[in-house]
């Protein structure tokens, strides 16, 4: 870990404790605006065991590097909360991009939102980066999943159902996603009671790929890998892409099931030749509170609690599996099948630690071989967090 990790981390923890454990830190009330100032520092590591390809490198060294530690985020954010108006400026300063920044109007359980926002499609997208389940979202949510971008939402939230419909066109942040599009996202929940959830979503997003060059790929659930065991290559003539989703959730009491499945379209200009592009990818999981606590659910989403009892904390386990297929006519971008096994330990309300096992098992059709290839490694990763 470099010397700017470590000053950033113990920045943190000294940040920490001086708010004695608040979630966040209140500033001042201006104009009837409660203003507060939040944080979020993540410091990650990976440890491989490789396979075919070394996951932290060149392929033609597959055992060279089996390790890698470094920040994750350096999440900075500033909050206005008012009667009729919230508005929210955030930046990341390790990654140097911008967050959420955004102004929202209230009109009772309805709000318009400009400016920067996460777009609705994604249960898992849409939840706090900070109460992640898993270190590494979900394939499904990192290949298809549609952030942060510029643009104006309408929405209407209830304690047991809403929509939002959106208009967006690039990120904030220069040389990031761009391309205009539109989308929406329907939950309904019948039953919300205290330890008791059951949730239902459908979404959709559409937009353009703005360059006439699609790529779909991803990691192997593991953040700070930087090769891709399944990789469609540029998809040429590249028109729009449109992503339709389908989410679930059901809290038991201590126990959480989530469940979400994306089909994704990339249309081309000229499909005689080059014909539309189809995949899909999902995943499916549960996590166990140990230590009794169960989740709030707020605006279709479900909420992570704080310990019951701060000092001892609350300890979750959790099992995961997704897939990924990007295989479709001559495109043999490969297949992925994956199995997360977790431990995550939350305490007080500003630290947590998490702890991932991941078996990947793909495949991938190489050309110079006349056949799909196996690649089967496993990893480790850790995860440092601290946040107020």
């Amino acid at each position: 870990m470099t010397r700017p990790t470590i000053r950033l981390l113990a920045a943190a923890i000294l940040v920490t404790f001086a708010v004695q454990a608040q979630a966040d830190i209140p500033i001042d009330v201006i104009g009837g605006t409660e203003v507060s100032f939040e944080g979020l520092i993540q410091a990650d590591g990976n440890w491989y065991d490789n396979d075919g390809t070394n996951l932290n490198g060149s392929s033609s060294d597959p055992f060279g590097s089996s390790s890698e530690t470094g920040m994750r985020r350096a999440e900075l954010v500033l909050k206005g909360k008012g009667t009729m108006f919230d508005w929210v400026l955030g930046y990341d300063a390790y990654a140097d991009k911008w967050l959420d920044v955004n102004l929202k109007y209230k009109m009772g359980s309805m709000y318009l939102q400009a400016g920067q926002f996460k777009q609705p499609n994604s249960m898992e997208e849409l939840s706090s980066t900070k109460n992640n389940d898993f270190i590494a979202k979900a394939m499904m949510t990192n290949t298809f999943g549609v952030s942060r971008r510029l643009g104006v939402a309408f929405g209407d939230d209830h304690s047991n159902w809403g929509y939002t419909v959106s208009a967006f066109t690039r990120e904030l942040s220069e040389n990031r996603n761009y391309g205009p599009g539109y989308g929406g996202r329907f939950y309904y929940a019948p039953i919300v009671d205290k330890g008791n959830i059951l949730h239902f979503g459908i979404s959709a997003v559409d937009y353009d790929t703005a360059g006439d060059t699609q790529r779909w790929r991803t990691r192997p659930d593991a953040d700070l890998a930087s090769v891709r065991l399944v990789d469609t290559g540029n998809i040429l003539n590249a028109d729009r892409n449109t992503t339709l989703g389908l989410e679930g959730l059901w809290v038991t009491g201590p126990l959480k099931f989530a469940a979400e499945y994306m089909d994704t379209n990339t249309s081309r200009t000229s499909a005689t030749t080059a014909p539309d592009f189809n995949t899909d990818s999902w995943y499916v999981s549960g996590l166990w509170n140990i230590t009794g606590e169960t989740w709030g659910y707020k605006a279709g989403l479900p909420k992570t609690p704080l310990p019951n009892d701060p000092a001892k904390g609350m300890w979750q386990v959790g099992i995961r599996y997704d897939s990924i297929n990007l295989n479709d006519g001559p495109i043999k971008g490969g297949e992925e099948d994956n199995i997360t096994l977790g431990v995550n330990y939350y305490w007080r309300s500003n630290f947590k630690i998490m702890m991932n096992y991941v078996a990947v098992s793909s495949s991938k059709y190489s050309s110079s071989a006349g056949e799909k290839v196996n690649d089967d490694p496993n990893i480790f990763e850790t995860r440092l967090q601290f946040y107020w």
